[in-house]
Parts: C-alpha cells; structure tokens; sequence
C-alpha cells in the first residue's frame, strides 16, 4: 500500500514538475516582439499567382523595421518603418511600375500584463503613401481612364489600434488580435482621390502561432512551425456612391505560413486575397488572387 501511495506522490510530483518547467519555458513575449507582430511582414511572391492581377514576374514587400527603445523591457518605444512595396510586371523589359513608398513612424505603449503572454497594447502610427510619380492622375481630359504608369499618387494617414496576445495552452498556440481604425484626412490626400479613396478604414486581424509540441518546445532555437493570419479592412466613409452595406468596402486576407526545419530566416506562404488593389494608384482595380511565395521568419521566440 505504501508503494502505491509513493508511486502516486511520484507521479504528482513529476506532472506538476513538468508543468511548471513547461510554464517556465513559454515563449518570452516583450513589447519589440509584439510591435514587430503588427508590422506587415517582408516578403517576395514566385511568379504563379491565380486571379485577376497582370501577369508578374514577382511582388515584394521590403519592411525593415528600426527599434528606438530606452530598455529590452521598456514599455513604450517607437519603431522607424522606411516601408517599399513594388511589382515587377511581366513584359518586354520587365519593368517596375510605380512602387509604393510607405516610410512611417510607431509608436507602441505596453498598458497591461497578466501573466507572461496575456499582454494589452496601444499603438499610434502616421505614414506617408505615395508612389514617386508626377504624372496627370488622369490620361486625358475626360478624367475617366486613370493614368496608371506616370500618374501621381499621394496620401498621409494616421492609425490608431489596439493589441492583445493570448496563449492557449490546450492548442499550444500563441494567438494576437489587434483592431485599429486607419485616418486619412482629406487635406492630406490628392484632390483627384478624394470620393474614390476611402479615408476611413477599419482593420481587424487575428494571427496565430503554432508552437512545437516536441522537444524543440524547451530548446532556446524554438520557432513557430507554421501561422496563420486573417486580416479584414472596411472601408467606413462615403465613396463611389456605394451603400453602406456594399461588399466592395470589405477587404479580406488569409495568410498561411509554413517554417520547414532546414531552412533558417524564411518560410513559405500562400495567401488568398479579395478587395480592392492596395497598390497605390491601383486602388481602383478589384484584386482576387491566390499567391505563394517566400516570407521572412514573422517570430523567433
């Protein structure tokens, strides 16, 4: 009796034991990680897209993102975003027409912590849109076909957002939500975008990681092996005579990302997008496309 009784007390002890060493383990979240979460990803696609886009040799999105903190554990701190999104097309000479020019400034504030993943932050961002052309937005002077090519595009924003990290242990997964409503004032857009462009947009996405269940889950080289993010904007404000409830102001995104072991810093994506095109002066196009490609590691833990 005795020896069950021991052989019980071994077992607890050993369970507890292994919990708390699990706990002590779990991925160390700090405010740069969170910030650097919500800052879009870097990225290059193969050229195989499905959908309605022009036909492309690649888009890349090139994203550093400069940390100004005080501390590793600060609490508030600002990340520098020089952001450039281009496309390069695929005919004669393959050119690239038009990158967007996205640099902006952060600024993040860690407002609470329960626990070491259950985080809640506040964020606040102006940016700058523009695609480094001086054209006529317009061909000609029916201002109805857009100069795409050499046409100017220019707008500045402010964001303002929420975010929240949660870990759920029966998944063993890392979850984040953020929600923020995106500004653009109309003195600071083109006159030629104002009613087409919306200045008010609402983002919502969610993103979750899938940490490793084996051995590697204690190792300090531990990484998510895949994610998946899906992101929503609506667009808010009065523009192309469209109701409030048309489904042309919904812009959706699902990303799945997959990070085989052999390789190091990138990963392999495949992303689903439906809504208006969100590549400057091409705003005005509606984009439906299924892509692949190649992403730069979204979180070392």
């Amino acid at each position: 009796m005795k020896i069950k009784v021991l052989t019980g007390v071994f077992l607890l002890l050993h369970i507890i034991s292994f919990a708390q060493d699990k706990l002590d383990t779990l991925p160390k979240l700090d405010l740069t990680k969170i910030a650097l979460v919500n800052q879009s990803d870097s990225y290059v696609t193969f050229p195989t897209d499905i959908g309605n886009l022009e036909p492309l040799i690649f888009e890349a999105n090139v994203n550093p993102n400069f940390v100004i903190r005080e501390r590793a554990d600060s609490k508030l701190m600002a990340i520098l975003t020089p952001q450039i999104r281009l496309r390069m097309y695929n005919k004669e000479s393959y050119p690239v027409q038009t990158p967007s020019y996205i640099p902006q400034i952060s600024i993040y504030h860690l407002l609470s912590e329960t626990g070491p993943l259950k985080k809640t932050s506040v964020f606040g961002k102006i940016a700058h849109h523009s695609n480094g052309q001086d054209g006529s937005f317009y061909k000609d002077s029916t201002l109805t076909e857009i100069n795409f090519e050499t046409g100017n595009f220019a707008t500045n924003f402010i964001e303002l957002g929420i975010l929240r990290s949660f870990y759920n242990q029966k998944r063993n997964a890392l979850r984040f939500f953020k929600s923020s409503v995106e500004f653009h004032p109309s003195g600071w857009m083109l006159p030629e975008m104002r009613g087409t462009y919306s200045g008010l947009r609402w983002h919502n996405s969610l993103l979750a990681y899938k940490l490793p269940v084996d051995k590697l889950f204690f190792s300090e080289s531990r990484r998510a092996s895949f994610s998946v993010k899906l992101e929503t904007t609506l667009m808010l404000d009065q523009i192309n005579d469209w109701d409030l409830l048309d489904l042309n102001r919904l812009n959706a995104a699902l990303t799945v990302y997959y990070h085989p072991k052999f390789l190091e810093d990138i990963g392999l994506f495949v992303q689903f997008y439906k809504g208006r095109d969100y590549y400057n002066i091409y705003y005005h196009n509606d984009n439906s496309t299924i892509r692949f490609g190649l992403m730069t590691e979204i979180l070392r833990f």
